[in-house]
């Protein structure tokens, strides 16, 4: 996911454009070239589930260096969650961050609403999420494998998620607000699952377009 909803390229920030900031950001045609690359919408490996890593590899040099590439690609992109098939490799493993700076370009009602709140590096291997709650929340959400566009997807509010770290230990992470939505759409990213295929249809919009008024019977943003 990218942090900015508001528009595509960091390049382009004007105060204007920071003022309205919150989501993922893609950067679009100026993005650089860089190793590994985005891998956007009709690949193949993002429409597939991918494969579980083998506990007993997560250690070798191909996984680590698989994982610090997906570190690499997701903060120069910059995004606040990555899953290795959008960078080509078809296992499950994510990454997420939010960090003060992204949420500082954000409208505050806005980030108070999301209940946004920065939060550490987290990789996880082999993850496994479950709803605790069945309250919802929607809104709208972009993904660095889709450019350009923006559209309201329901998440859940709290989620729990189990998987290994990186060392190969353990972990749970309980998630609520925004970091649970990041969870949820980073894990849909092993499924095979773009948002695009959880959205609303009628909300889906480009950026340029993001605060043109919904279509009626459209739900509106927040929780439920």
């Amino acid at each position: 996911m990218n942090p900015y909803p508001h528009f595509t390229t960091r390049k382009s920030l004007s105060s204007s454009s920071i003022a309205k900031a919150g989501w993922f950001l893609g950067r679009g045609q100026n993005k650089k070239t860089i190793l590994p690359d985005i891998v956007k919408a009709g690949d193949p490996v993002l429409h597939e589930p991918a494969r579980e890593v083998d506990p007993k590899e997560i250690g070798s040099e191909r996984i680590q260096k698989i994982i610090d590439d997906m570190v690499k690609a997701m903060r120069t992109a910059p995004g606040v969650g990555l899953a290795a098939p959008q960078i080509g490799i078809p296992l499950r493993i994510i990454v997420l961050e939010d960090t003060a700076e992204y949420i500082g370009y954000a409208p505050k009602d806005e980030t108070r609403a999301q209940d946004r709140r920065p939060f550490d590096l987290l990789v996880i291997v082999n993850p496994k999420l479950k709803k605790k709650s069945n309250r919802t929340a929607f809104f709208f959400e972009g993904c660095l494998s889709v450019d350009g566009f923006r559209a309201i997807v329901e998440r859940h509010l709290d989620v729990e998620v189990v998987g290994l770290s990186r060392d190969g230990q353990p972990i749970k992470v309980d998630a609520s607000g925004w970091q649970a939505r990041i969870l949820q759409h980073e894990c849909d990213h092993l499924e095979g699952t773009l948002y695009v295929d959880q959205m609303v249809p009628r909300t889906f919009r480009t950026v340029e377009n993001l605060d043109l008024p919904l279509a009626e019977g459209c739900p509106k943003p927040g929780s439920r």
